[in-house]
């Protein structure tokens, strides 16, 4: 405590009022651990005003800002009888439940001017160490107090009247009196002046101030009036009033109720003045720095925080009453960020400013920081770049992976090329060719830099194979000369083989032939390979022979041509379409899954089957699959325009019959030959119904946890690109625990098996895997359907797609629902609906920050909106505020001007959310944000951990 003392004591006796309030309630507020702390200074009309407040946000304090000085609050009582007092929290209202206040009044000149109140547990009473310590700060509050307001003495009757009339002058303060039985209004000259009303047009009645007030602030200033009366108490507010020439400014009303002998109220009198040239341009830029959204710390030169904004608390983990004046380095978060030190004191040590990333190691989170040297110190803006540099990772990553698999790609595409559709030609050949011919071996080999690889071979042993897989290509070798010439080479002997490539002379043994024809390969007046026919035996082949094996060449030239570019094209399109269905099904609360894609046999192209899973708002999820007619790579195209263009209209908030008219609209634009399938399904954990939409698709399989498995009947709905919009759609309540089956006619129907054949083997496959239990694991269960349905190899003549997913139903207690009214008493009723269900959800560190986005929605609404609205709170993974209303206008989050005095809800909205959204249903909109629960809960297949 003394430390303290000693502290405030060594603080300069120029600096301001609002700096020296600020600077002792902090100080008080560390020592006695309290949960906030206000300071009130008395002002004219016996009230006092709030000027300082730590620790508390203004949705409490905004009830504190002016107190009856005559009323029961713990700062009137210490003011009235200029001692310290502990109480609850009385009128106008407790800040929260189980809270007292621990206040001292502040003297001045020997007079109590204000008091200074610190907000602690009801149960934690100050020690008398700690009483001593706060009048201590109370005290040395007064004395350094410069223009503390004093209360009102008592003056000699003729000069109390002459120094009042020269003071109001002097300061423009104009003084009122409203007969609120009668409505009479009556104005002294600097009223009439602040109203900018010549005294020859003053009507005085309570309409001429009406005319006057900005359309904006009326109601609010005629319901602090009506407040005032009704509670017999004192009238505050500031409000704009019109400038003959057609401007506003801004002025400040305050007032108090008189009473009859009864005790009713019959007028209400005070004072008025123009304020729009006050408030200095130092605490604007604190209030913008306060507020900005990143993080913001200014730093003395020995490297104690001066000044810290609320995102820059949030980043250091700490209240800013704990931060200034402590060393920057001495904070557990800073020790957290290794190598802030070094960087922060060389960025300092130059001239201009410098920016460099650092990241937490506690938090796992990226800031950027730029560091401003200024007189005295540095300053330091904080910008969380977690999420950027993720981006930025991933974005770096895709582009090596991406050209990763291009060239696995093209090594892939000629690699299939020889080991399966070339090895089929090959196959052709050695059927067709070798026994007319009475030749034993065949080989196929293509060229590829100096090597000739083997395509396809038969007849040879793979050790030989292998050994002549490793010989480059010489200038020597029967494969060069039949390469570099164009033209058939015949040896009909193994002598003659010797004689002609002395260095090979052992390759006949090695291979065991006698003879050979050695084909070149040619398309296009370019040889690309060799295609070797041998014998066992010597032979020496006729000119008909020779002739023939020629046009053999020529046929097996363009045959394994057009074989190679058919495989490239086939792996092109099998990887463009595996590249545009997901990687990975994501995992949600309201669903697990599981999926298989099967390409048709080898010898057909590839089709358009797809599906995807797609999270939605309020922990609601799509569940897609669809089938594009037709085969080949404009197909596999179209599918990828399809599967993107559902993820653009479910993130919309769409309805399914819009979604559905989207997609028609997509691909009737593709051409009067496209058209496909869809079948879509919308689940809702908190209501436990799914929606359905299909358009000429096969319906889903619904399983409840009992094992029933039935097809739901739904409005079949032509085919996306033949259809006439409107679609219709089902909904379908569906127990929690229930698994739904999505599949295209490829897993159920083919040419030996008709639809309704396959339909119903897959429900009796289901039944048999849940009376084994099997259904629990959803890709055994994939495993389980797709080797019951399709043939062993999966040799089918169209693509299969398979989407299984177990549905997960939010528990009851997880969701709360709350109608509001359609008032300015919507927003606070909401915010004690938040408080209340977040602490029954022992989620009260989220209770501040969903009151601050409830407020804001309902506020949105009430203002902007129509119709009913409802609050509704859910608990999944993430904590879920929705308000809902009639209306269908669509929130945007615009630019704010500096002097603007409104805009900036959206933007506080998404600055405190993890995402926000807007759906629309049949009867208006939701608004909706979602708020990561970190620590504090999460729901998993419907189970709270």
């Amino acid at each position: 405590m003394d430390s303290r003392l000693s502290l405030l004591a060594t603080v300069d006796k120029g600096v301001t009022e609002s700096e020296t309030l600020q600077l002792g309630l902090h100080q008080a507020l560390a020592e006695l651990s309290g949960l906030g702390g206000m300071v009130h200074l008395s002002v004219p009309v016996s009230a006092l005003s709030l000027v300082s407040a730590a620790g508390l946000p203004p949705a409490l304090t905004r009830s504190w800002e002016t107190l009856d000085l005559q009323g029961n609050t713990a700062p009137a009582r210490a003011v009235r009888t200029s001692r310290a007092v502990w109480g609850l929290a009385d009128s106008p209202g407790e800040l929260w439940p189980d809270t007292a206040f621990a206040t001292v009044p502040i003297f001045s000149s020997g007079r109590v001017v204000g008091a200074l109140s610190i907000v602690r547990n009801a149960q934690g009473e100050p020690s008398a160490e700690q009483w001593d310590f706060l009048k201590a700060v109370g005290a040395w509050a007064g004395e350094r107090m410069g223009q503390a307001l004093p209360l009102a003495q008592p003056l000699e009757e003729g000069r109390r009247g002459k120094q009042l009339d020269q003071a109001l002058r002097e300061a423009q303060v104009g003084s009122w009196d409203w007969n609120v039985r009668t409505g009479e209004l009556t104005y002294d000259e600097a009223a009439m002046a602040i109203s900018s009303v010549e005294a020859a047009d003053f009507v005085p009645r309570i309409e001429s101030w009406v005319q006057v007030v900005h359309p904006d602030d009326l109601p609010r200033t005629l319901a602090a009036a009506r407040k005032a009366i009704r509670d017999r108490g004192v009238y505050d507010a500031e409000y704009r009033v019109l400038r003959p020439d057609g401007t506003y400014d801004w002025t400040h009303a305050r007032g108090a109720c008189v009473l009859d002998d009864e005790g009713e109220p019959v007028r209400l009198v005070g004072m008025w003045w123009d304020i729009s040239a006050s408030g200095s341009v130092r605490d604007a830029l604190i209030r913008a720095l306060r507020h900005m959204s990143d993080g913001f710390l200014s730093v003395t030169d020995d490297w104690r925080i001066a000044f810290v904004n609320l995102e820059g608390e949030r980043i250091l983990g700490s209240p800013e009453e704990e931060l200034i004046g402590r060393v920057l380095w001495d904070l557990p978060a800073v020790r957290h960020m290794p190598g802030l030190k070094d960087r922060y004191q060389k960025a300092a040590a130059v001239s201009e400013p410098t920016g460099f990333d650092i990241r937490a190691h506690d938090t796992d989170r990226c800031y950027h920081l730029r560091v401003v040297p200024v007189p005295d110190g540095t300053t330091c803006y904080f910008t969380d770049v977690t999420e950027k540099r993720q981006r930025e990772s991933e974005s770096q990553a895709a582009e090596r992976a991406a050209a990763e698999r291009s060239a696995r790609m093209t090594d892939l595409t000629a690699a299939l090329a020889k080991a399966v559709t070339s090895r089929d030609v090959v196959a052709a050949v050695a059927r067709r060719v070798l026994p007319p011919f009475g030749a034993t071996g065949l080989l196929v080999q293509a060229v590829k830099g100096n090597r000739a690889h083997i395509v396809g071979s038969v007849g040879y042993s793979r050790s030989f194979l292998d050994q002549l897989e490793m010989l480059p290509i010489s200038e020597q070798t029967p494969i060069a000369e039949t390469l570099l010439s164009g033209t058939p080479l015949f040896i009909s002997s193994p002598e003659e083989y010797a004689a002609r490539y002395p260095k090979l002379a052992d390759r006949p043994a090695e291979a065991g032939k006698q003879s050979w024809a050695f084909l070149p390969l040619t398309m296009s007046g370019r040889s690309y390979g060799v295609c070797v026919i041998s014998f066992d035996h010597t032979r020496r082949l006729t000119a008909e022979d020779r002739i023939l094996l020629d046009a053999v060449s020529s046929l097996v030239s363009q045959a394994l041509d057009r074989a190679r570019l058919y495989d490239a094209e086939h792996t092109r399109a099998q990887e463009l379409q595996r590249g545009l269905l997901p990687r990975e099904l994501p995992s949600l609360p309201a669903c697990t899954a599981a999926a298989r894609y099967l390409p048709a046999g080898q010898s057909m192209d590839v089709g358009g089957d797809w599906y995807d899973i797609i999270p939605l708002s309020a922990g609601r999820v799509a569940l897609v699959i669809g089938d594009v007619m037709g085969h080949g790579l404009s197909e596999a195209a179209t599918m990828g325009r399809l599967r993107t263009a559902v993820h653009t209209l479910a993130d919309l908030e769409l309805p399914l019959e819009e979604i559905f008219g989207h997609l028609n609209d997509v691909v009737v634009s593709l051409g009067e030959d496209s058209y496909a399938t869809c079948l879509y399904a919308l689940y809702d954990p908190a209501t436990r119904v799914c929606s359905f939409a299909r358009a000429g698709h096969p319906p889903p399989a619904v399983m409840h946890p009992d094992g029933t498995v039935y097809f739901p009947q739904l409005p079949p709905n032509p085919p996306l690109g033949v259809a006439e919009p409107p679609f219709e759609t089902v909904e379908l309540a569906v127990p929690d625990g229930s698994l739904l089956a999505l599949f295209s006619d490829g897993l159920v129907e083919s040419a030996a098996r008709d639809i309704d054949h396959g339909m119903a083997q897959l429900a009796q496959l289901l039944q048999t895997a849940s009376d084994t239990a099997e259904d629990t694991d959803q890709e055994r269960l994939c495993d389980t359907l797709t080797a019951g349905l399709l043939p062993a190899g999966h040799r089918t003549d169209d693509d299969a797609a398979l989407l299984v997913g177990r549905l997960h139903a939010l528990d009851t207690d997880a969701v709360a629902v709350w109608p509001l009214p359609a008032d300015p008493q919507a927003a606070g009723l909401a915010r004690v609906h938040v408080r209340e269900q977040l602490s029954a959800w022992d989620l009260d560190d989220l209770a501040m920050t969903t009151e601050l986005l409830a407020s804001e929605l309902v506020g949105n609404v009430v203002r902007h909106a129509k119709g009913p609205a409802r609050l509704r709170l859910l608990r999944t993974d993430c904590l879920i505020c929705e308000v809902s209303d009639g209306s269908q206008t669509t929130p945007r989050i615009r630019r704010a001007l500096e002097t603007d005095e409104g805009g900036r809800g959206l933007q506080l909205v998404a600055a405190l959310s993890q995402r926000w959204g807007t759906r629309y249903t049949t009867t208006g909109k939701v608004i909706w944000t979602e708020q990561p629960l970190n620590s504090f809960g999460v729901v998993t297949d419907g189970v709270t951990v």
